[in-house]
Parts: C-alpha cells; structure tokens; sequence
C-alpha cells in the first residue's frame, strides 16, 4: 500500500498519524492474508524489523518516546525509569532510538537513564553474563518491544528482570492487537484477555502502545479503505479481547 496522507487523520495525536505514514510507505504494516504463530489468519501484519534506515528508525523512536511521555503522564505514581530495556532481538534497537529521541525532547529528564538488552545465550567469557548495557539490579525498568501475541516473551521478561534484581514498572509496544490470547479452539466464543491484558492482571504492571487495532482500522476509515476496513472489523469481532 502506497504512503497516507496523514493530514487526513483527524481523530488520532499527530505522532500517531506520522508513525502509521511511516509503516505505510516502508510496508511494515501491509493488508493481506498472513497466517500467525498462533494459527489465526489475520488481515494485516507488522514487521518491526523492516525499520532498517535512518529515517524509519527516526520514526518509531519519536513515536515510542512520545508514548511513553504519554503513558508516565496518565501514570503519576509509577517510578521514573532508571533503565530502558529491549528484549532481544528486535528491542534492542527499539530501546537505544527511543532513548535517544527520549534525551532530544528532554534532556534534564532523560539525559542520565541508561538502555539495557539481553542476550539470547549468557556469555562464559569476558565480561561473561546474560545482560549487555547497564546492570539491572535495584533499577526501575521500562520495557518496549514491537508486537505482542501471546505473553510467552513479555513473561521471559519478567523473571529475567526479576533474577537480575530490577523491577518492572511498565512495558510499551508498537501494536496492541487488541486480540484474545489463543486456546484450543478460537472459535469457542469464549471470552478471553489478550496477552497485555493478562500481564496487567497478572503482575498489575501498566501497559501502553503506540497504536491500537482501533487505530487501524479508523485510519482504514478515514482514507475510504472499505475493503480492508470491513476485514478488520471482522477479524477483531472473531478474535476481540475481554480486556
């Protein structure tokens, strides 16, 4: 699909309507059939990992460090994060952009707190561990990554953060799905969470997102894509969340 013009939207924050230009014009958010890990069959697809130049890299660290200027303003009692932390693999650049873009906007703020990522296998030699960038341990961490599905990661997550002494105040993603967690059978009707919304239930941890399924599909209405619109709305009345 060809780039929006994000002057058209007028019912989502300009970051927003930047971000999704973005995603447009670079394909990393594309209409079609894709079939899930979780064996659904969804309408649309978002690739974070095909934010590969400088410019689209520009785009996603404005729009998660407005997210979570956002999200820490309609959160006043959570702790300022000592640590930005992106699960590898595609949050390790998530991270350092973001805290970046974080420190350009406010540098009295953001100027002092540290990026942090892990390692798939823990390294035996060297500085040997599984953690690269700053330690963990007695820190507030804020955790982004791009997509979340079923919770598997977000959990691996936690307790790695947990076992290296950190704590967790809040996790920010490119794209809430809005969808319910996956179960034996995903045409039951059986009322579920998503993933984000069994975190939040789980572990009362806040979540945020950049944009939301909502999102998509009133851009999709505002630039007179009924086409995909109506399979959207589809797709999100089969597989809509509880939460």
């Amino acid at each position: 699909m060809s780039s929006i013009d994000s002057s058209v939207l007028t019912s989502i924050p300009a970051f927003k309507a930047d971000f999704l230009d973005s995603c447009f014009s670079a394909n990393v958010l594309t209409f079609g059939t894709y079939t899930l890990k979780s064996g659904r069959r969804s309408p649309y697809f978002f690739n974070a990992g095909s934010f590969h130049d400088a410019d689209l890299l520009y785009a996603i660290a404005t729009a998660y460090a407005h997210t979570i200027i956002s999200f820490l303003a309609d959160n006043p009692g959570l702790p300022r994060p000592d640590v930005i932390f992106g699960p590898a693999y595609k949050g390790i650049p998530l991270a350092c952009c973001t805290l970046l873009e974080l420190r350009r906007i406010d540098r009295p703020k953001w100027g002092k707190v540290k990026y942090s990522f892990n390692r798939k296998e823990k390294k035996d030699h060297g500085e040997g561990g599984g953690i690269v960038g700053a330690g963990l341990r007695d820190t507030n961490v804020l955790v982004i990554d791009d997509v979340i599905t079923a919770g598997t990661a977000m959990r691996e997550t936690i307790e790695l953060v947990k076992q290296e002494g950190g704590k967790i105040v809040g996790f920010v993603v490119a794209v809430d799905r809005m969808e319910k967690m996956p179960g034996s059978n995903d045409d039951d009707g059986v009322p579920r969470p998503s993933a984000m919304g069994q975190i939040r239930k789980e572990y009362g941890l806040p979540t945020a997102s950049i944009v939301t399924l909502d999102d998509l599909i009133e851009l999709l209405r505002e630039k007179g894509d009924e086409t995909d619109m109506e399979r959207l709305k589809d797709y999100r009345s089969r597989y809509l969340a509880s939460d």
